[in-house]
């Protein structure tokens, strides 16, 4: 399971290489798009994981917390916050340039670019699944509670 606080900077770490689907392009010419569903709304966001970092045995990737959502800049609001599952997809290129935009990466696991070309991006197949768990900013909970301080002095209760 994954861990992340609400507002902060996330950092994900999977294992995709040792399940790498293309395997005949360097892993530089290979992005990883991230499917998240809310486990209470079953809201789904789609996101691109930046700073890519491919090592042997993980893959860093990184997504900015912003309401303003953009798939291939990784902005991302995890709203409710909450359980959520995710999924990562193999997006590779066959050219030696990675563009993510309008018309060149896919949105989601099931867009297909027309007509094909080395430029654009083809989904490959899921790669990894797993559970995500997004807390609440410190004071910022939907649920509070106070606490408070135990008097000082005896409390009697008196009955009549």
């Amino acid at each position: 399971m994954i861990h992340g606080q609400y507002g902060q900077p996330y950092t994900f770490y999977t294992t995709t290489e040792e399940k790498r689907i293309n395997k005949t392009v360097p892993s530089s010419q290979i992005r990883f798009l991230f499917k998240f569903t809310n486990g209470m709304d079953r809201n789904v966001v789609y996101a691109y994981g930046q700073n890519q970092l491919v090592n042997n045995r993980y893959t860093k990737v990184s997504m900015t917390p912003n309401t303003t959502e953009n798939v291939f800049t990784g902005n991302i609001d995890f709203m409710p916050n909450g359980y959520w599952e995710y999924e990562v997809y193999e997006v590779s290129w066959q050219g030696s340039s990675v563009v993510l935009g309008t018309g060149t990466a896919p949105i989601n696991e099931t867009d297909v670019l027309s007509p094909a070309a080395n430029t654009k991006g083809v989904v490959q197949g899921r790669v990894e699944i797993g559970k995500l768990y997004i807390t609440e900013a410190t004071g910022q909970e939907e649920v509070q509670y106070q606490e408070y301080v135990k008097p000082t002095q005896t409390n009697y209760i008196y009955v009549s």
